[in-house]
């Protein structure tokens, strides 16, 4: 009877740390409830954190550009795919300020000085901040870059695009927050 129970008790063990495991990498799964809601057509409130400006003093929020149509772009300066979308941004841009609204550029686990050559090389012209512990890309669900979302006057998300931005995409979704 004892020999049973040495078994049973091994088994039970390594089951209760198999379940230990899996909770775990469920809980550092990437966030996509922003996905999720979006793809149900719902708008959920964009996250929000005072973050330190790149091009000068003091801190930002996302509740100052609230009233205006905003594309909110994750960005590094050593991120590769970043320097592609980076003039498709500067378009949109263009096209945002004309109604009112606006890109900003949060820079993601980068240096100051080279983020700010960065907007230099790519003549960006609009707000870019810093997200220095990564805890507003934390809240967006944003591992990989580069990552952007789409927040209506009323600082709703309406669209995501996780990867490099498109044409298309970005015109379907500026038209969809009136810009």
């Amino acid at each position: 009877m004892r020999r049973r129970a040495v078994p049973f008790a091994a088994v039970l063990a390594a089951a209760a740390l198999v379940g230990l495991l899996v909770y775990g990498v469920a809980q550092k799964s990437t966030n996509r409830t922003l996905d999720q809601a979006v793809a149900k057509g719902a708008a959920p409130a964009a996250p929000d954190r005072p973050l330190p400006v790149l091009d000068g003093d003091g801190r930002r929020t996302l509740a100052s550009f609230r009233g205006k149509p905003v594309v909110l772009n994750f960005w590094a300066s050593w991120c590769t795919p970043c320097r592609q979308e980076a003039p498709l941004l500067e378009k949109a841009q263009k096209r945002l300020a004309a109604h009112g609204g606006t890109v900003v550029g949060i820079t993601f686990r980068d240096t100051t000085p080279d983020a700010r050559a960065f907007v230099r090389r790519y003549g960006l012209t609009y707000p870019s901040l810093r997200d220095v512990d990564g805890k507003l890309a934390e809240d967006y669900g944003t591992r990989a870059l580069p990552e952007t979302f789409v927040i209506d006057r009323s600082g709703r998300v309406r669209a995501i695009s996780r990867g490099v931005v498109s044409q298309r995409f970005l015109d379907s979704a500026l038209t969809e927050v009136g810009a």
